[in-house]
């Protein structure tokens, strides 16, 4: 049977995940707990306030997050995601090197005892729409921290002294405040400083390395770009794991769109549509299956056709692919 300590958990993930069904379902279990144990009035406090919030108005399920204030405003935005590492397609070594970091993460009082730091600077790259933003949301979500996107065009500055000010705000933040810190398309940030462009941007450049050896263990950095090739040489240094994302192959591929579709994928059988989906990344399927779904129920049919799903893989082959 389950502990007080495991209810008050579900309850808590419940909540945060908007279920409302789940928390009542849970509130209600552990009154039957406290029941059993003779705690008769607080069994029935617990039942009238479940019965009483269930028949008030039903809440938005749009929440306004407070966003950060002072010197961080206008920096980073504030997510609290509920995408979970189940969510997410690749292959089984990359999500292999994401439940590591998690693992290290959750153990992180121990490793310090020993004086080690769990893994916090991750560089993920690979091409748009394989999952690297996702991977940061799910790792807020798997740690039940904030995910903190950084706002690039909040953060540079033509003047580099209150770029480099505004970067020294956010990696204190990192060492206060724990959470994921998303840096996405840092190609803007740290780009190869080798050409003619060795001013201001290469000191930007600088601030950013030295901030980035400094930062604190207590919260995980990631960095994210879709042109690895364009990175100056001396960030990849700095990261304690360099994850790689790639187009999906037919398996994932299929995974994804089965994955979008849920019961609306019944008889589609993939094989016939392999080629219509080569070169077409985890995004684009997501969002062909959800072309197809609409498609579907528009004419109030209750599966997805194969030819749904063929003319919203062409439509977006010729936006992503021309």
């Amino acid at each position: 049977m389950a502990g007080l300590g495991e209810h008050i958990t579900a309850m808590v993930q419940s909540h945060g995940s908007g279920d409302d069904s789940a928390f009542y379902a849970i509130a209600l279990q552990v009154a039957a707990r406290e029941a059993r144990q003779g705690h008769h009035v607080l069994a029935g406090n617990i039942k009238k306030a479940v019965d009483a919030s269930r028949q008030s108005p039903p809440r938005s399920n749009v929440t306004k997050l407070p966003q950060p204030g002072g010197d961080l405003a206008g920096l980073v935005q504030v997510t609290h995601p509920s995408s979970t590492l189940s969510d997410l397609v690749a292959r089984p070594e990359l999500t292999e090197q994401i439940k590591r970091v998690l693992a290290e993460q959750r153990q992180r009082e121990t490793l310090f005892e020993y004086g080690f730091a769990p893994a916090h600077r991750l560089l993920l790259e690979g091409p748009p729409g394989t999952g690297k933003t996702m991977t940061a949301a799910i790792i807020a979500r798997e740690l039940s921290i904030p995910l903190f996107t950084v706002r690039l065009d909040g953060l540079l500055s033509k003047f580099m002294g209150e770029t480099a000010s505004k970067l020294r705000v956010i990696f204190d933040s990192v060492a206060e405040q724990r959470g994921v810190y998303l840096f996405d398309e840092i190609d803007a940030l740290g780009g190869d400083r080798t050409g003619n462009d060795v001013g201001e941007a290469r000191r930007i450049l600088n601030s950013f390395l030295v901030f980035l050896e400094q930062s604190s263990p207590q919260s995980i950095v990631i960095a994210a770009t879709n042109h690895r090739q364009i990175l100056d040489k001396a960030l990849f240094r700095r990261f304690d794991a360099v994850l790689t994302y790639e187009l999906p192959d037919t398996k994932q591929a299929a995974a994804v769109v089965r994955g979008r579709l849920g019961s609306l994928a019944k008889g589609i059988k993939w094989p016939s549509l392999k080629a219509y989906a080569d070169g077409l990344s985890h995004a684009d399927l997501v969002k062909s299956a959800e072309d197809a779904a609409k498609r579907a129920l528009m004419r109030n049919e209750t599966a997805v056709t194969a030819n749904d799903l063929i003319l919203a893989l062409q439509v977006r082959r010729t936006a992503t692919l021309g």
